[in-house]
């Protein structure tokens, strides 16, 4: 599929909406260096920094599902402790996941604590219990499940064997879903793949087909050859096989198609089958052929691994790689942080003088437009901070942005004033900000330098800051309001 086919499948991932069910956890990563061995036995000594907690298992994948623009319902196990509570605030924190959570008093919140020295893992702690849930608790889990499935397009059933997911619980899950006419994507980790019978699409990694199989899968025809078993197995209708450095398989009655993989650097495979899960997910939730949903999920696994710890991707992200890759002479003007970041140094070093700005730019107006033409008559080139959609939702409520990050890119991007667009996710472009080292911050009139989030930044290394003279009675706010009571009326 072409690389115009992609980006607009990419458009529709904030109009998805996914159930994930599975085995949650959290990530919890200690930081720190390493520069003595212990006196007591011949083991490093880690220094401890800082320590980090993020939603895994099953909470990384509909984490990843938010980050690309899409709501997700979660639905899963956790103890009565405080990893759980740690867990219902790093959800919180995403306004488009909504957890629909079974407390168990008899088991606890799987933890998985990871210790990382310099950029290398040096040692995983798990705390977990892998029974599988009372016939009560897993009753109450599929009574939800039921619930959610009339509000979502696809399921996706992360299994990571922690009980959740058991035989009895997956057949039900899947039974049910294709009852209701929805497809299903299963992430397995059984030995066998029998009790995922039913499933739309299986999504194993190398070896764990090759446990299922019984046999080696190292080539392109011995993973192809070991999906297709499975497909006359009736085990599902298509297969979608990750295989790291060899990029990704799709085997399905339609044929076969091998993906080479994205990643020109790995840093951390941690939670890279969540992103392919969940990109996939989304690509068959805005009606994407199959192939293409595996396209864009290769591409976002290849993101992911290049960044530290359990990372997600965003749906920008994946069309800044898309634009990069799509053969022609210019590249475009949407781009990765690592990509602006050089870029903005790049431009730096030729004596030019780069401008910033921000904003969510929902429905571009002559109000953006004048800011836009202010900004780049500061300085030499104008860089464009965009809010993500995880962003903009956090900032303006469930109802907005109207249009997806990719549109928005997508807009901005053709427009003569702006040479470079990035998406960002938090809720303000500071650390965007401090990586780009703009001579220039640009804002509207109606900021103060008081308010101006990076302002004292960019000053302080002798930068200066712009207030672009205001065009009256054009904001989006204003807009969509007026077009609210013209439909009321």
């Amino acid at each position: 599929m072409n690389q115009q086919a992609l980006l607009a499948m990419l458009e529709h991932f904030h109009e998805t909406r996914i159930v994930v069910l599975g085995d949650l956890m959290l990530d919890r990563f200690v930081y720190g260096s390493v520069e003595r061995i212990s006196p007591e036995a011949p083991i490093p000594v880690l220094a401890v920094e800082r320590e980090w907690d993020m939603p895994g298992g099953a909470a990384n994948v509909a984490r990843n599902a938010a980050s690309m623009g899409a709501r997700a319902i979660l639905i899963g196990v956790v103890g009565d402790d405080a990893c759980a509570k740690d867990l219902g605030t790093q959800l919180a924190l995403l306004p488009t996941i909504e957890p629909r959570l079974m407390v168990d008093r008899s088991r606890p919140t799987t933890l998985k604590t990871r210790y990382i020295a310099d950029r290398q893992q040096i040692l995983r702690a798990d705390r977990e219990q892998r029974t599988v849930l009372s016939d009560a608790v897993a009753e109450r889990i599929l009574s939800l499940y039921r619930q959610a499935l009339a509000e979502v397009d696809v399921v996706v059933l992360s299994d990571y064997a922690k009980g959740v997911l058991s035989e009895s619980v997956t057949r039900a899950a899947i039974a049910t879903a294709r009852s209701a006419g929805k497809p299903v994507i299963v992430d397995p980790k059984s030995p066998s793949f029998e009790p995922y019978a039913g499933a739309t699409v299986i999504v194993p990694n190398r070896p764990e087909l090759e446990r299922s199989v019984g046999q080696p899968c190292h080539s392109d025809e011995q993973v192809t050859w070991a999906a297709q078993r499975c497909l006359q197995q009736g085990l599902c209708e298509a297969m979608v096989v990750t295989r790291g450095a060899q990029g990704m398989s799709v085997v399905s009655a339609d044929g076969v198609t091998h993906l080479p993989a994205r990643a020109r650097e790995v840093f951390d495979v941690s939670g890279a089958g969540d992103t392919a899960v969940a990109a996939l997910a989304l690509g068959l939730s805005a009606r994407g052929e199959l192939v293409a949903a595996a396209q864009l999920a290769n591409v976002a696994a290849g993101l992911v691994v290049a960044k530290l710890g359990t990372a997600v991707v965003s749906a920008g992200e994946i069309a800044a790689c898309l634009t990069q890759y799509d053969g022609r002479s210019d590249y475009g003007k949407l781009f990765t942080l690592d990509h602006v970041t050089q870029l903005s140094r790049s431009w730096r070093a030729q004596g030019l003088k780069v401008a910033f700005t921000n904003g969510c730019f929902d429905l571009l107006h002559v109000g953006h437009l004048s800011l836009l033409e202010q900004a780049r008559r500061a300085a030499d080139r104008l860089i464009v901070g965009l809010n993500s959609d995880l962003s903009v939702r956090r900032l303006k409520g469930a109802g907005r942005p109207v249009q997806s990050e990719v549109a928005r890119a997508t807009i901005l991007s053709s427009l003569k004033p702006v040479d470079a667009v990035v998406i960002f996710s938090e809720d303000t472009p500071l650390s965007l900000i401090e990586a780009l080292l703009p001579d220039v911050l640009v804002k509207g009139a109606d900021y103060s330098l008081d308010n101006i989030v990076g302002a004292d930044f960019v000053r302080q290394r002798g930068g200066r800051v712009v207030l672009a003279e205001l065009v009256s009675g054009h904001s989006t706010s204003s807009t969509l309001a007026r077009v609210a009571a013209a439909t009321v009326s």
